[in-house]
């Protein structure tokens, strides 16, 4: 670990590096920084204690990789991470990462294309196993306002998801989620067709193949957790996730790995990218000529939430949230009620043994599927898991800083709404013929191409 440190220590001594960190920041400099912190790891992961952006250029002379808070001072910072996942073999990202990121090229492709259609031009970074898309939201806008109206009811039980005193940037988290979750449902629409390996929203496990049992994870997990818990990796900083889950990679496979760096994709094409992401020379010059500057897409976000509201997805989110948990009061006679010998084993158990079961997305996908198949409201599948969660089942410090309730919907709403079926119309019709945006509302940009599909990403 010494090694791979003191390599990132030499690289982060380049000026042009320590300025592009500090542009994803949000400023000049780390007073100046609109991020309200950082976290810099090395082994301790996942320890990430949050630090004053202040400490940042200590933190570089260590050599750790950098994170930023998604907690902004001025905007609400949208962020979509694909990543290409497998569940036996952890390191095959890191060892063929040509394959890893050619099998991400239907969504990689889709996500262009849905961003480009509504205008929105993102900050697109290369990570270890795959990409992320970052832009910025102006909090003083009406776009954000939209995201705090839509989110409103997401916030209405489901304990605090932002610091005291700045509930409406709660509720605008809330409700980029919403609008997360329909983008992250046209890119499967548009990628699954042409993907070899099975996407799906969050790391779901899959059935093997080849290569062990792998998938592409449009991740937007964050949207499951208060925004001031989550943070994102900054461009040009170190990844050292391989040295971090060293137990799941394999000690033997980390001298085959070398360095990792994030790595914008800034007038650089992929291949580019990918060799800058190996060489900390490489990537330092590239840090030279190109920025991590997080881009305004408010307009673009506010024609994409024009789409979002003529769609069923919509309908279905209003589904979800006209039903409410039941009090804790009340479990004693509901939830804890629940009849478990005719579930299916893996429902059973996820319920029985929620530590760690139920913390699994497969745990909690089985439990949704199991009682929507048993006409159970969504929402109150939702407010069951919260009950386990906020039982003692040996948590630890696991709730200190999130919200069981937050955590509960969202898994319970985005399962849902998956087996609602997805459109999958043949053949590739205009935005606009196809009805895209409905109600006469247009998107803020000319699309580059047309986007296929039917209406609606999800007919219910």
């Amino acid at each position: 670990m010494e090694e791979i440190l003191q390599t990132f220590r030499d690289y982060y001594k380049k000026p042009a590096v320590r300025a592009r960190i500090l542009e994803f920041l949000g400023g000049d400099t780390p007073e100046s920084a609109t991020c309200e912190y950082i976290t810099a790891d090395g082994v301790s992961w996942p320890a990430r204690t949050p630090q004053r952006p202040e400490q940042l250029f200590g933190q570089l002379d260590e050599g750790l990789d950098i994170c930023r808070s998604l907690w902004d001072r001025e905007s609400l910072i949208a962020h979509l991470d694909i990543e290409y996942v497998n569940f036996d073999f952890a390191a095959e990202a890191y060892l063929d990462p040509e394959r890893t990121f050619e099998l991400q090229e239907p969504v990689e492709r889709a996500i262009h294309r849905i961003l480009s259609f509504y205008g929105i031009h993102a900050l697109h970074v290369l990570s270890g196993r795959g990409h992320h898309f970052a832009w910025r939201i102006d909090r003083g806008s009406p776009v954000f306002s939209r995201l705090a109206e839509m989110g409103s009811r997401a916030c209405a039980e489901t304990g605090p998801q932002a610091p005291p005193g700045d509930g409406k940037l709660a509720k605008g988290f809330a409700g980029l989620g919403l609008a997360m979750e329909f983008v992250g449902r046209l890119a499967i629409e548009l990628a699954a067709p042409e993907s070899t390996i099975p996407v799906d929203l969050t790391a779901v496990e899959v059935g093997p193949s080849g290569r062990g049992r792998e998938m592409v994870s449009i991740d937007i997990s964050e949207y499951g957790d208060p925004l001031h818990t989550r943070t994102v990796r900054v461009p040009f900083s170190a990844y050292l996730k391989p040295w971090q889950q060293m137990h799941a990679v394999g000690a033997n496979n980390i001298p085959r790995i070398g360095p990792i760096i994030f790595i914008p994709l800034d007038g650089v094409d992929i291949r580019q990218g990918m060799v800058a992401m190996r060489d900390p020379r490489q990537a330092a010059l590239l840090a030279e000529r190109i920025s991590a500057r997080i881009p305004d897409g408010t307009d673009g976000t506010g024609a994409l939430l024009s789409h979002y509201r003529g769609s069923a997805l919509r309908r279905f989110h209003d589904f979800f949230y006209s039903a409410q948990h039941d009090p804790p009061r009340l479990w004693p006679g509901t939830y804890d009620r629940t009849p478990l010998g005719d579930l299916p084993e893996a429902a059973r158990e996820a319920l029985v043994f929620p530590n760690d079961l139920l913390l699994r997305p497969t745990g909690m996908r089985a439990v949704v599927e199991a009682l929507l198949d048993r006409g159970w409201h969504p929402r109150h599948i939702a407010g069951l898991i919260r009950s386990k969660f906020e039982r003692d089942h040996g948590w630890g410090a696991q709730w200190r800083e999130y919200s069981p309730a937050m955590r509960a919907d969202f898994y319970a709403r985005i399962f849902s709404a998956r087996r609602a079926s997805v459109c999958r119309e043949a053949g590739e019709v205009r935005a606009a013929e196809a009805g895209l945006f409905p109600r006469g509302v247009r998107p803020a940009a000319a699309p580059q191409e047309p986007i296929p599909g039917g209406t609606e990403v999800l007919r219910l």
